[in-house]
């Protein structure tokens, strides 16, 4: 750097001067090193600031009763308890470490330096070289705002993951009240055929029927029973899926408070793909990325800017001339001959681009994917609406009067047999056509976000790369400096 042979073996220790070498050495390291900063210090108004992580509460559930659990209590334990969410809300800690790192200045070096090492104690230089690395263009600035970007998308993701988990539990939790009425439902399946069972058996002992009808009810009567106990483990799996998607899967089986029969309000496909394309945490990540993208753009450019480096060197002992202190100065800068980042600049230049046509694409994709769920929705209201109205009704009164006739002698135990069965199958093609509507409506009402315990397993990091990029040299992320 200066010029000057060093001799790193033959060092002659001179009493004096030489002496005060470790001393200066150590003063300067101290004043040089100075205590770590509080994580506000490090931040400056001056430049783009992240916006802030939301904090998700703690579960709270003071209103819990053993009577049941309410829908606002499940959600609230899985706000407060899912792991996906803990997860995200990591990651978000991960970019603002990212956001303070990125706007750092890089560290002064400072070190020994000796020279005329081998001279026999006529020349020797003993002196403390110390270097610093001075960013330019506003490396760092647009490296906080490029990280500002990536906090923004990351609060975006764990605003959707948290709307994915809620529609996790609002589904969950018609699952389980649904196979509670199926469950209820396989009773009176099972009552209805023990009444059918009893009259038989009434005809059959005043030989009024043969021997076909009774072993056909007894029969009926068996497939109850195997309904009864497929309904009782649909029931258990619902609760499982519902315990899992809250974090809690060793909660006790215990009864849910609410109606998955209740009259909800009507959904227009419209109103709900404006609501999709303004407020979907899909759409703010795509747009936040275009904003990334457009300061990595600007990054990239203020890279072509060369970066200063100022070396200086202090020879507290130079016997060279008489022992005077003396120094040297170095200031550097590359060249941008050959690499004005120009491949840099046209990735940056493709990503925005790529950026901006993802939000168009996301637009298009949320309709296409609001079409076969609102169909879902609108289907399951008209199936509904109409069960409630006359199907269900129609079907109690047939099996009534089916029953009347045949213990009247009216009717065979064909027309019994086809009765029972038609109300059994209308009542459970009721109930599943009311699950169809309430996960429909919680998916459209949930963004079309679920899903919130699958996992991904993240990018490992390629070991094939270089290990250390200069500074004047950002990473593929564009936030070095």
């Amino acid at each position: 750097m200066f010029n000057r042979t060093t001799n790193r073996f033959a060092v002659e220790r001179r009493p004096c001067r030489s002496a005060v070498l470790p001393s200066v050495l150590l003063l300067f390291l101290i004043g040089t090193l100075k205590a770590e900063e509080p994580y506000a210090a490090l931040i400056n108004p001056a430049e783009p600031q992240p916006t802030s992580i939301e904090r998700l509460p703690p579960p709270n559930l003071p209103g819990l009763t053993l009577s049941g659990l309410t829908l606002g209590d499940l959600e609230q334990m899985a706000v407060g308890g899912n792991p996906a969410l803990a997860r995200a809300r990591a990651l978000v800690g991960a970019a603002r470490g990212e956001w303070v790192q990125s706007g750092l200045l890089p560290n002064p070096s400072v070190g020994y330096d000796g020279q005329q090492l081998g001279s026999g104690g006529l020349a020797e230089q003993h002196g403390i070289a110390f270097s610093q690395e001075i960013p330019t263009g506003g490396k760092l600035r647009l490296n906080r705002a490029v990280a500002d970007r990536s906090v923004l998308i990351a609060q975006q993701e764990l605003e959707g993951l948290r709307q994915r988990v809620l529609t996790d539990v609002r589904v969950a939790y018609y699952q389980v009240l649904v196979a509670q009425l199926q469950v209820n439902l396989a009773e009176e399946i099972i009552r209805v055929s023990a009444e059918g069972t009893s009259a038989v058996d009434a005809l059959y002992r005043a030989r009024e029927v043969g021997r076909v009808d009774v072993l056909q009810a007894q029969l009926e009567s068996e497939q109850a029973l195997i309904q009864k106990q497929a309904a009782s483990n649909r029931y258990e799996s619902a609760w499982r899926g519902l315990t899992a998607v809250i974090g809690n899967p060793s909660l006790a089986l215990q009864p849910l408070l609410g109606d998955p029969d209740s009259q909800s309000n009507e959904i227009e496909f419209e109103r709900a793909l404006t609501r999709l394309q303004t407020s979907s945490p899909e759409v703010g990540a795509a747009v936040a990325e275009v904003e990334r993208a457009r300061f990595a753009l600007d990054r990239a450019r203020a890279q072509r800017i060369p970066n200063v480096s100022f070396q200086g060197l202090v020879n507290v002992v130079d016997n060279g001339i008489g022992g005077g202190t003396d120094g040297g100065v170095a200031i550097t800068m590359p060249i941008p001959l050959f690499d004005r980042n120009q491949g840099g600049i046209a990735r940056a230049e493709c990503e925005v681009l790529a950026a901006r046509q993802a939000v168009s694409q996301l637009t298009l994709d949320l309709q296409q994917r609001l079409a076969p769920i609102y169909e879902t929705y609108t289907t399951s209201r008209s199936q509904v609406e109409r069960h409630r109205a006359t199907i269900l009704t129609a079907a109690s009164e047939s099996l009534a009067l089916t029953r009347k006739n045949y213990e009247a002698g009216e009717s065979g135990y064909l027309s019994l047999l086809t009765a029972q069965r038609t109300f059994a199958q209308t009542n459970s093609n009721y109930l599943d056509a009311v699950l169809r509507l309430r996960t429909a409506e919680a998916e459209i009402e949930g963004l079309l976000l679920s899903g919130s315990l699958r996992y991904a397993a993240p990018d490992v990091p390629s070991q094939t790369g270089p290990t250390n990029l200069s500074r004047n040299s950002p990473p593929s992320n564009l936030l070095g400096r």
